[in-house]
This record gives structure tokens, C-alpha cells and sequence, in this order.
């Protein structure tokens, strides 16, 4: 049986530099000559030194998806996740996303303003963020960020759907901006923040049960099933300036349930408490994507890729 592959950038870690695209089909445009165009603007050079990546609207890409390209049971996000007293993570879906990721600031931004040009024609740039790597690994809460990620052997059987199913190769991708209230947050003595993180600061060890406050952000975003706990890949990074700032929060996974249900765990959505991060930062703005597997992109854009050789 073949392998279909995963985007690579998905799991290409030791990258400073991100620039996110969001995007919208521009009026009349074909969907499908749209994201054919799509996929051909990111088989870079590898003399870019870059990594792009994209994801399609769920129901987007399986309108246009190859035979067998679209994984099942994967939707928008097409309305807030809701938790009690009015607590609301927004849906702001759009029709495709973009992800540049590189280890310099200027090849990031030259590889983005090269594909949105050449993508002008097809699609409207909704929204861009520049991300940037804080401290090697942590967000701006000073917390270390992505500390349960399986490891780069085990990552793509996470990120991945596995071979044999519908849309084998292809990944789910969580996007989300929270801004982050940093003066509240910063106002905290440290040990409180560790009880709302569920960590200790410095060196990142996750508390004890009997100390971990069933509210905290570890207790809340861990979904677990018959006893096991769910991975996700996050590539979180920051984004923003000193008065304005918070995480990208990019999370991939073969499998979209576990995705939501940590979200609807955070809202407190699901009966539980309301995840005290949440209370501290503020999730503005929320969109699924498929991003297909490598096979799948290369179907749709080889008769552009073609062109281009002549």
C-alpha cells in the first residue's frame, strides 16, 4: 500500500519566522482552478530555504479533493464553541490558510508577498500574522508551550490520516489567535500562575494531582479516551507587540473530535469547569482546515506544475 505523505512544514521544527495567511476565494473565481493554484504556489525551491504549508476549508476541500482525498467527518467551524455564563470562542472561518516558516524574518516575508502575488487572480489575503519563536520554546505567558508534543518519530502518526483511510496523508489543523491580557496576567505572583497553568514555570514539570486544580489549563486541554490520553502537534508561536500580543495557537491531528472536544473542555462546555487560562487570555478568531497530503496537492496542480517546465 503507498504512503501518502504529510505536508512536510507540518513537522519541520527549529524554525524562527512565521507568517499565517487566511484566505478568501476572490468573487467568481473557479474553487478548483483556486486551490490548484493553490497548491502549485507551494512546491517552493528548496534554494528558499522556507516551508509552506496550506489548509482548505473542510467543506472547500471536499468539493474539489481527488477520489479519496478528503478525510471523512471533518467540518467548519461554523459556530462559537459556548461555555456557561456567555463565555464564547468565536468561528471567523475562512477559505484557506497559508503558512510560511522559516529560520529569518526577511525569507518569511519575501516567500508570503511572492505567493500572494501570484495568488492575486484567485484569492483575497482576510487576515496575516506574523508569528516569531519566544525563548526557544515558550509563549508569552513564560510558560513552556507544547511540552506534551509527541516526539519527531511519533509525530506523524499523530498529524497524519493513517493509510487505508479516506484521506490518508492528510492532516487537521486547529487555528486560533488569543490575545492575551498581559498586565493582569503579569500582576500574578508566580506560584498562582502555575496552579492556573497546571506546570511550574521554570522547568515546566507538570503538578502533582493533589496540588493541580481540576480548572487549570493541563487538566482542561487534556482529552483522554478509556484511559489514554489523546496527542495533539502544536506549533504554537507568539505574535504581537508589547502592548498588543498573544499565541498562535496551530494544532494538527488526523482526527478533528479531539481537537473540539479540548475546546468544549476549556469553555467548560462539557460540564466541567471553565479552563482558568481562558480567563487570562481571549481566543479572537477560530477556523478548521484540511491540509492535504502531499499526493493530493500534487494531483490537483500537475498540469500547472507541468506548464511551468515548459
Amino acid at each position: 500500500m503507498m504512503l501518502m505523505a504529510h505536508q512536510s512544514g507540518i513537522t519541520a521544527i527549529g524554525v524562527s519566522d512565521h507568517v499565517f495567511l487566511e484566505l478568501d476565494l476572490v468573487p467568481g473565481a473557479d474553487p478548483q482552478e483556486a486551490v490548484a493554484h493553490l497548491a502549485a504556489a507551494v512546491n517552493l525551491p528548496t534554494t528558499d530555504t522556507a516551508n509552506a504549508t496550506i489548509g482548505v476549508r473542510p467543506s472547500l476541500w471536499e468539493m474539489v479533493a481527488p477520489e479519496g482525498a478528503a478525510p471523512e467527518g471533518v467540518h467548519d467551524f461554523e459556530s462559537p464553541i459556548e461555555g456557561p455564563g456567555g463565555y464564547s470562542m468565536p468561528a471567523t472561518q475562512h477559505e484557506a490558510w497559508l503558512w510560511i516558516s522559516a529560520n529569518s524574518r526577511s525569507t518569511a516575508f519575501t516567500v508570503a508577498a511572492t505567493i500572494r502575488e501570484e495568488l492575486a487572480t484567485w484569492w483575497t489575503t482576510a487576515d496575516e500574522t506574523v508569528g516569531w519563536a519566544y525563548q526557544q520554546n515558550r509563549d508569552l505567558t513564560g510558560f513552556q508551550d507544547g511540552t506534551e508534543n509527541p516526539g519527531s518519530l511519533e509525530a506523524p502518526s499523530v498529524v497524519a490520516v493513517p493509510a487505508g483511510q479516506p484521506g490518508a496523508g492528510s492532516s487537521v489543523l486547529l487555528y486560533q489567535l488569543w490575545e492575551h491580557r498581559a498586565h493582569d496576567w503579569e500582576a500574578l505572583p508566580v506560584h498562582d500562575q502555575e496552579l492556573i497553568i497546571g506546570r511550574t514555570k521554570a522547568e515546566s514539570i507538570e503538578l502533582d494531582d493533589d496540588v493541580k486544580p481540576e480548572s487549570s489549563h493541563v487538566a482542561r486541554t487534556v482529552v483522554e479516551v478509556d484511559g489514554e490520553e489523546l496527542d495533539v502537534f502544536r506549533r504554537n508561536v507568539a505574535y504581537g507587540d508589547n502592548d498588543k500580543h498573544g499565541t498562535v495557537f496551530v494544532g494538527f491531528t488526523f482526527d478533528q473530535w479531539r481537537m473540539e472536544e479540548m475546546l468544549r473542555r476549556m469553555a467548560g462546555a462539557d460540564g466541567g469547569p471553565r479552563d482558568e487560562l481562558t480567563r487570562f487570555t481571549d481566543a479572537i478568531s477560530g477556523s478548521w482546515y484540511v491540509c492535504p497530503s502531499v499526493e493530493a496537492l500534487i494531483e490537483l496542480a500537475e498540469p500547472l506544475l507541468e506548464d511551468e517546465e515548459d
